[in-house]
């Protein structure tokens, strides 16, 4: 548990120890800023009010089972090992990766199966088994993901999008590529199998997008899954988190948990410091907010005139959906259900419907898509000897809808229809093996990560809610104030709310020499 407190300083006081650096929130975006900041040569306070870091991807410890809250998976993996260089450790010391194989297997009620992996000849053998007339399609769609990657990634998501000319300069680029399609548009144009552009089009769900609306900058996803692999970090995120809490703590910054923010302080349009629950005033050089922007922007700036990001402009914008997320332990299972690995996706009877219904309807339906984590198989840390832990995840509408769900009533009954359906496609006899559990319903969202309806994810990524129409990694209302994670750019998912610290290192000038700071105090 990472509770170590530094003595509360005053705004007023004066500091002969170095530039000062809030960060709210010690989600993997917050932790990621802070190491930034840190190897900046800031003295850093990350401030959270759960009482383990990671946020989405902490964890929670019951009955001997670890379940792993948000993310399971890691992607990208050179994203991580640059932060750590940067913070001249290494990655791979702190933090052990295991590449999965296969990533994970989709399911349809009728009994297909779409088997995900790595190795091009066997990901088309199973599209030759799915839909044969589709295979030039499908390396045509490989190719698109790819152009998507280097542009879409490697380039807009690595660098700051705050400024207007930023986005003037790529509009040729985005118009070559149709960024103006949705994912599920370009999945289609390129393959006639409905099963098929499921799997080619659903990844959207993972960073909290519509399938339907979302841009096809998005099917990047498709090459960088192939290109780097999908990894699981062994003891999960959460042991990531903790390497990073490490890190931090290392470089002489302070980790501030079961604390919660409640006011970002501005003085003549510049950041003073960060406002805690219990009255005390942080001071601070700058703050950077890994709170959710919308959060951000109507609460924690609450008594600050915003001149973009106005309660109104908020009000307008889309968010992601929210979850469903059902956390068990199952007893003596570990031999069990043989053909179950790592991922699995069960598919419903409907895909565009369903994707409807919760995005635009804000319908909680009788049908539903599961994405199924067993993390048990491949990490034996995560369930008792013998046993084994899951989270069972289903898409669900967010609570801003007009015709928003009770969830005190809605709970049981859905996860009872997720018990049917687990027990009928892939884990029969699962009610009598169920020894502990954990629901998380969208209010969980609201209220334990304070995210805004309860959405899954932040600010939902259409195009015109990407890039320098998202709210800026360097922040317009007051100076010194920076934002990172879901809701700025480039987006939600870990390897995006990591990148959201590497812009921010491209944003905040190093900590100047403390001996400068002293002759400047004198």
């Amino acid at each position: 548990m990472m509770t170590r407190v530094d003595p509360i300083e005053s705004i007023e006081a004066a500091d002969a120890q170095g530039a000062r650096a809030i960060v709210i929130g010690a989600g993997l975006g917050g932790l990621a800023a802070a190491m930034r900041l840190g190897a900046k040569g800031y003295r850093v306070t990350v401030i959270d009010k759960l009482d383990v870091p990671g946020g989405r991807g902490s964890a929670i410890w019951q009955d001997g089972h670890r379940f792993d809250l948000g993310p399971t998976i890691v992607t990208v993996p050179q994203l991580y090992r640059e932060l750590w260089k940067a913070c001249g450790r290494d990655f791979d010391a702190d933090v052990t990766l295991t590449a999965l194989d296969p990533f994970y297997e989709i399911r349809w009620p009728d009994g297909t199966k779409f088997v995900a992996q790595q190795v091009t000849e066997k990901l088309r053998a199973e599209v030759a088994k799915l839909a044969p007339g589709d295979l030039k399609g499908f390396d045509k769609f490989l190719v698109d993901s790819s152009k998507r990657y280097w542009f879409g990634f490697e380039d807009l998501g690595r660098r700051s999008m705050h400024k207007l000319w930023d986005l003037v300069k790529v509009l040729p680029t985005f118009g070559m590529l149709r960024a103006d399609k949705s994912v599920y548009a370009h999945a289609a144009s390129r393959v006639k199998d409905e099963k098929l552009r499921m799997a080619l089009s659903f990844h959207p769900l993972f960073i909290g997008g519509d399938p339907l609306h979302v841009t096809s900058m998005y099917i990047l996803v498709a090459y960088l899954e192939k290109e780097f692999g999908v990894h699981y970090a062994m003891g999960g995120l959460a042991a990531m988190a903790r390497a990073m809490a490490n890190v931090i703590e290392d470089q002489g910054g302070t980790l501030l948990m079961n604390t919660e923010s409640d006011e970002i302080v501005v003085q003549d349009s510049a950041v003073t410091g960060v406002k805690l629950q219990n009255g005390l005033v942080m001071g601070a050089d700058i703050v950077v907010s890994n709170a959710d922007a919308g959060h951000t922007y109507t609460r924690l700036m609450r008594n600050h005139k915003k001149k973009r990001w106005t309660a109104a402009k908020l009000k307008k914008t889309r968010y992601s959906m929210s979850l469903f997320v059902w956390y068990f332990g199952t007893k003596g299972t570990a031999d069990a259900w043989k053909d179950v690995g790592h991922h699995t996706i069960l598919n419903g009877p409907r895909y565009t419907g369903l994707l409807k219904d919760i995005f635009i309807k804000g319908k909680l339906c009788d049908d539903m898509s599961l994405y199924v984590h067993r993390p048990s198989v491949t990490d034996p840390s995560a369930a008792p000897e013998g046993d084994d832990t899951f989270y069972v995840l289903s898409p669900v509408p967010h609570l801003g809808h007009d015709n928003g769900v009770d969830w005190a009533v809605e709970e049981p009954k859905y996860k009872a229809k997720m018990l049917k359906v687990l027990e009928d496609q892939l884990l029969p006899g699962l009610s009598d093996k169920i020894s502990t559990e954990v629901v998380f319903t969208p209010e969980t969202f609201r209220d334990r990560y304070l995210s805004p309806m309860g959405a899954g994810f932040s600010i939902e990524p259409r195009i015109l809610q990407s890039a320098w129409f998202r709210p800026h990694n360097i922040s317009e209302e007051a100076r010194g104030l920076y934002l990172v994670g879901a809701g700025t750019h480039p987006g939600a998912g870990v390897p995006g709310v990591i990148s959201t610290a590497e812009v921010l290192g491209t944003l905040v000038p190093d900590a100047p020499p403390v001996a400068a700071m002293r002759r400047a105090a004198e």
